[in-house]
């Protein structure tokens, strides 16, 4: 029996990606014959069908999203590492790689995890913003790369799953001392409608994540301070000017010396899944695969 072949599989993503076997030659450099072939060769070895020939492409079976989720970081770690030793890093200065996600995951997050990168000759100019709107810019090619913290549905992303955030209601010691956590379990957060809240939106997003995950109920409240960064939500919290609910990444730091404090700690805490995102055919360039391939290595690593 015919052995499974490495490139089978990156022949495998590139076809999924760009939904035709006809572009997935193009990009790969081979005949669409070719392409069709290895193909077959892999379905033939998984004993399933992974694309359905369509009039606007090839589209993947249940077999092939299971197996997209599979390979395809691997497949992107080997290009990186591939690229590094064929000198394709070379190439990584024309152009810096455009960047965008939320403030504060890029800056404390991603930009010491491609440190290295920067050092020998990528270029970085990052961007933030909503989900929605960055998602809208990578579309409109303004971004090569973007930490969404929602999953894109449309076939002109590809996205992975690069880590989890997880949630956490937390107050200063100070004032934790006044809130009566007895009740809290019980009653529910009722028992917090006295005590002021520091958002980062109006509209209470994270924390109403939070009230709906754990207390399956909708934060009845106002918020007392908004500001549009998690920092300044956390150095508000720490001031004991009232409770929040933030990532665990961001104030891990803050917890373990005890400036902040978990109000609550569900057997289930709230997570929340980022997704690193790129155009459909945006990753072949080697600057871009190299921060790409850089993230999905770094963010294991992340708190």
């Amino acid at each position: 029996m015919q052995s499974m072949q490495l490139g089978w599989l990156r022949t495998f993503v590139f076809v999924y990606r760009r939904g035709s076997f006809t572009r997935a030659a193009r990009e790969l450099g081979l005949s669409q014959p070719a392409v069709t072939q290895q193909i077959r060769a892999l379905e033939t070895k998984l004993g399933r069908q992974l694309f359905e020939r369509m009039p606007e492409g090839a589209r993947p079976t249940p077999a092939a999203e299971t197996l997209i989720r599979e390979v395809e970081s691997p497949i992107d770690t080997l290009g990186v590492v591939t690229d590094r030793l064929t000198g394709c890093s070379q190439a990584v200065a024309d152009r810096p790689v455009l960047l965008g996600g939320p403030n504060e995951l890029l800056t404390t997050r991603v930009l010491p995890a491609v440190g290295e990168l920067v050092r020998s000759g990528v270029r970085l100019r990052c961007g933030f913003g909503p989900a929605d709107a960055l998602l809208q810019e990578l579309s409109e090619g303004r971004f090569d790369l973007v930490l969404s913290t929602k999953r894109p549905r449309s076939r002109a992303f590809s996205a992975i799953a690069l880590f989890d955030e997880e949630f956490v209601l937390l107050a200063s010691p100070g004032l934790r001392a006044e809130i009566p956590l007895d009740r809290l379990a019980g009653e529910g957060p009722a028992v917090l409608e006295k005590y002021p809240v520091i958002a980062y939106a109006e509209s209470l997003p994270i924390v109403r994540r939070y009230w709906s995950s754990v207390f399956d109920a909708a934060p009845g409240t106002v918020p007392a301070v908004v500001v549009p960064d998690l920092r300044g939500v956390l150095a508000a919290v720490r001031a004991s000017a009232g409770i929040s609910v933030l990532p665990t990444y961001l104030c891990g730091d803050e917890l373990a010396r005890g400036e902040v404090v978990p109000l609550l700690e569900p057997e289930i805490p709230p997570i929340n899944t980022i997704y690193l995102t790129t155009r459909a055919g945006g990753r072949h360039q080697p600057h871009v695969q190299l921060v790409h391939g850089q993230l999905l290595l770094k963010a294991p690593l992340w708190g």
